[in-house]
Order: C-alpha cells, then sequence, then structure tokens
C-alpha cells in the first residue's frame, strides 16, 4: 500500500474528506468534467489515467447531499462502481448511503444525470468484478488486504 493510499484511508476512516478529495471534485465540477474525468491513479497505486465520475448521495442521517469521486467502468448503458475504501475493513460511508437511498446524482464528462444504483450479487457481481479490475487492476490488491467482499454497484439513469 502507498503511503498516499495509507493517509487517505486513515482521513477517510477518521470521518473527514481529504483535501486532494476534494480539490478533484471542485476541479470537476467547476470546468465541466474537463479536469478530473480522467484521473491519474498512480499516486494509490493504479497504472495511470482511470475515468473517474462524481456521485452525489443523500446523507442516511444528515440530508445533505454528499459528492465524490469514483472510478467507474461501462456495462452496456450502466456505469460500475466499487466500494473499496482503498481495501479498509470498513464500508466506505457512501456505501450506506446508498443502501438507504439508491437515487442519486451522477456527473460523467459535463452530463449530469439522477440515476438508481443497485448492488450487484452473484454471477452478476461476478462479471463486473472482472470488468472493474481490467479497469482498475489494483482493486485486486484491495480485495486481498480485506476480509469483506469489495461491493460492486451498478448505476442506471433515471429516464424521465
Amino acid at each position: 500500500m502507498t503511503n498516499h493510499l495509507e493517509e487517505t484511508v486513515n482521513v477517510l476512516n477518521a470521518g473527514s474528506v481529504p483535501n486532494w478529495i476534494t480539490g478533484h471534485v471542485n476541479a470537476y465540477e467547476r470546468s465541466g468534467g474537463v479536469d478530473g474525468h480522467l484521473w491519474d491513479a498512480t499516486a494509490v497505486g493504479g497504472n495511470g489515467l482511470v475515468p473517474c465520475l462524481l456521485l452525489t448521495t443523500v446523507g442516511r442521517k444528515s440530508g445533505k447531499h454528499y459528492t465524490h469521486p469514483l472510478l467507474y467502468g461501462l456495462d452496456q448503458q450502466s456505469f460500475v462502481i466499487v466500494a473499496s475504501k482503498g481495501g479498509s475493513d470498513l464500508q466506505p460511508q457512501w456505501y450506506f448511503n446508498l443502501i438507504a437511498n439508491p437515487v442519486v446524482i451522477v456527473q460523467v464528462k459535463a452530463e449530469k444525470f439522477r440515476a438508481r444504483v443497485t448492488l450487484a450479487q452473484g454471477r452478476v457481481r461476478e462479471r463486473l468484478w472482472k470488468l472493474m479490475t481490467e479497469v482498475y487492476p489494483t482493486y485486486s490488491d484491495y480485495q486481498a488486504k480485506t476480509s469483506r467482499e469489495l461491493p460492486v454497484f451498478s448505476i442506471a439513469r433515471i429516464i424521465e
């Protein structure tokens, strides 16, 4: 595990958001997705540029909106994300918010839309997990570090 990744996981586990994540979200939103859509993951053990979306959840306790930059893969018309938290034994807080309220706002590049998130299970999870380890091979390292199965979610646009 890289020092940067360790720091990030420790800050997240303490209930805060690291400055680099806040900066990433701000740059992504400010630029309409020009800055931040492709993210250099080498600082946290990745192999270079990976696609990133912004996921806005509603806090299950606070009702506040929280925006998270997450790596994603594509599965037909759906986006796929992993609740890895760098291989921590603790789920990311946004995981619990998704379970409580699966309707979210997603931004991919300049496009923002409402979506519904579904926790993948069984063979679907296996297929999507394989997809995501191709997008970001370091997910396999994260999985090896923890006893929890890293949750995989599918994100489908809500057609209005």
